[in-house]
């Protein structure tokens, strides 16, 4: 949570924050939708509704935002599976309050997590934006692991300006700045992400992959991976759940590991790591590598451009792999083992110490 008497809008202009849930509060995130629908400069709020749940604060905030007169833009997605209850319900009251609700684009479910805050600042208007590997639901922000990143990035901003245009239907976009956006960019960025990592090997420079995602199913980004692994990548692969590639096999993947890390919070977090010779490039976002994800969803991945939350993200995922508690490893044949620590002082759960570091 913020300092009492900061103004969040002053904090991110400053820099880019880094939220890890449960470990850091969720609060933040409401803070930042309720303060902009009291803020007189605040001129326009656009958010992408998953899974808001039962006793949202974020879906009042909202009708209090547009009763304020601000431009209140929601895209709620309708076929989240358990949520259309809920989202109907949420749709109908945002309408009753003047907001303008859509429901997404023909044929694609909306799965992104981005809220948009254009706010009046002197003789401009400056672009807020979160983005997030989970739901705006608070209630689940206590028991899933997930990153969210508050940037006033101009780039950023207008991409995310552009994606609200495309999901309402005032225009179609084709590019984006920095954001990697299924179906539009996003499979074939990510291809050529892995495809740079083998460039990389190759020619003898620094190069690795680390990704962390729920499910891996995709057969032209497995291929991908194997390729690179060939080529010389060490990619180390943490999956919670299903996992469709192979690590280990001679010949083809001796240098991927894959481990899942089942424990306390549900691993929901997408985060992606390639060393790119040294430059390192890291993003979040929404999407796992299925190929529903990638082709038949609407995905934001975003990339981390501060320095020191690239550190922070990498240090988390170091964390991960050094798991011998929670973590199980896949082996070349499909099945998985648990990771045992060879003494009791060599015991590391990840979840716990995360939370230890966060106190």
């Amino acid at each position: 949570p913020l300092a009492q008497g900061q103004n969040i809008f002053d904090v991110i202009r400053q820099q880019d924050i880094l939220l890890h849930h449960p470990y850091t509060a969720y609060s933040t995130v409401v803070e930042f939708i309720q303060k902009a629908a009291l803020d007189p400069d605040v001129l326009a709020i656009k958010i992408c509704l998953y899974r808001a749940g039962q006793n949202s604060p974020i879906v009042p905030a909202l009708i209090e935002a547009s009763e304020q007169g601000k431009q209140v833009a929601a895209l709620v997605e309708l076929k989240a599976r358990f949520d259309e209850e809920n989202n109907i319900g949420w749709a109908r009251r945002l309408e009753r309050a003047g907001v303008h609700v859509v429901y997404g684009l023909l044929g694609l479910k909306t799965h992104s997590k981005l809220a948009l805050i254009v706010r009046r600042e002197g003789k401009g208007l400056r672009r807020y934006v979160h983005l997030a590997t989970g739901n705006y639901n608070p209630t689940t922000s206590r028991i899933y692991t997930d990153i969210g990143l508050f940037t006033a990035n101009e780039d950023v901003g207008a991409d995310a300006t552009d994606l609200f245009n495309y999901l309402t239907g005032y225009s179609r976009q084709s590019d984006y700045r920095q954001l990697l956006v299924a179906p539009v960019n996003l499979r074939e960025r990510m291809t050529a992400f892995i495809e740079r990592e083998a460039e990389h090997a190759r020619a003898g420079r620094e190069a690795r992959i680390i990704v962390k995602i729920n499910s891996l199913t995709d057969i032209k980004i497995i291929r991908a991976l194997y390729e690179a692994a060939q080529a010389g990548v060490k990619i180390d692969l943490i999956v919670r759940g299903i996992c469709m590639l192979r690590p280990g096999v001679p010949g083809l993947s001796e240098n991927i590991r894959v481990v899942s890390i089942v424990g306390r919070f549900l691993e929901h977090s997408r985060i992606f790591y390639f060393a790119d010779g040294g430059d390192e490039d890291v993003y979040i976002g929404s999407a796992d590598w299925m190929q529903r994800n990638l082709d038949r969803r609407v995905e934001v991945v975003a990339p981390v451009n501060d320095a020191n939350l690239k550190k922070q993200l990498k240090e988390i995922l170091e964390m991960y792999l050094l798991d011998t508690t929670k973590s199980r490893r896949l082996l070349p044949d499909g099945a998985y083992e648990r990771v045992q620590p060879e003494t009791d002082k060599e015991k590391f759960d990840c979840q716990v110490e995360l939370q230890q570091s966060r106190r």
